[in-house]
């Protein structure tokens, strides 16, 4: 089964109000397994980005000043999307504007939602999570997903983040591959993002003497109230 996990930025939040997408982020799931394949287009939208969605994203209209419009990156995008099933959180909000951008190419073309099936991520956590709160965020956090360097939105980052989340919320292990030239499918990230960022390491601070011995005391009044004693000296003991 081949699925592809799709999300999208643009000028702003209404498509009514002529809003443009700005860049495509897809990631390939074979068999519930995220494989090396992705496609990454930023877009010129021909128009200016609002200041609220240009502080979501980062992407700036000096920076999508050159890059290629809709229309030519269409054809490619479709045959990367062609027979699967599209997963996207929020899926109402992304297909309102991949259809618009389609329509304004192609007006009598068919719908993507009549042509994909599209699972919504977000009905599905909402489903599954009720009354809690389901952006992507939050599920990274409740499925324990390393989402550490999404100081800023971006299409193919939210979309490999989502496809890990997919599969945990859809009630798999995440399978993951790892990023390289091969599978990168018309991709423009390493212009914005030249370098892979090390995650730092997580630095270990010991308890100082006072800490030790007030920890010390505790154990010793819980010995002398317990009949089994602290759990914690047990532990120790058996090691």
């Amino acid at each position: 089964m081949r699925q592809i996990v799709l999300d999208t930025e643009t000028t702003g939040l209404d498509v009514q109000l002529g809003h443009r997408i700005i860049e495509i982020g897809c990631v390939e799931i074979i068999d519930r397994k995220i494989t090396k394949r992705y496609f990454h287009k930023y877009i010129n939208p021909l128009r200016e980005v609002d200041r609220g969605a240009m502080d979501v994203h980062g992407l700036t209209n000096d920076f999508l000043s050159d890059k290629p419009i809709f229309e030519s990156i269409l054809e490619t995008f479709l045959e990367f999307i062609e027979d699967s099933e599209l997963i996207i959180h929020n899926a109402a909000f992304d297909l309102g504007f991949l259809e618009n951008e389609i329509r304004i190419v192609h007006p009598d073309q068919e719908s993507i939602r009549k042509k994909f099936p599209v699972v919504d991520s977000l009905e599905l956590a909402r489903a599954k999570h009720p009354g809690q709160k389901n952006s992507l965020d939050a599920l990274c956090k409740r499925y324990g997903v390393d989402n550490s360097q999404r100081q800023l939105h971006g299409a193919l980052l939210d979309a490999e983040i989502l496809a890990e989340v997919y599969l945990l919320l859809s009630g798999g292990q995440a399978a993951l591959g790892f990023i390289d030239e091969e599978g990168l499918v018309g991709t423009d990230l390493g212009e914005r993002f030249p370098q892979k960022i090390d995650r730092l390491k997580a630095t270990v601070i010991k308890a100082d003497d006072d800490e030790i011995r007030s920890h010390e005391k505790k154990l010793d009044h819980i010995d002398s109230v317990s009949k089994n004693g602290s759990i914690w000296r047990g532990a120790i003991k058996k090691e």
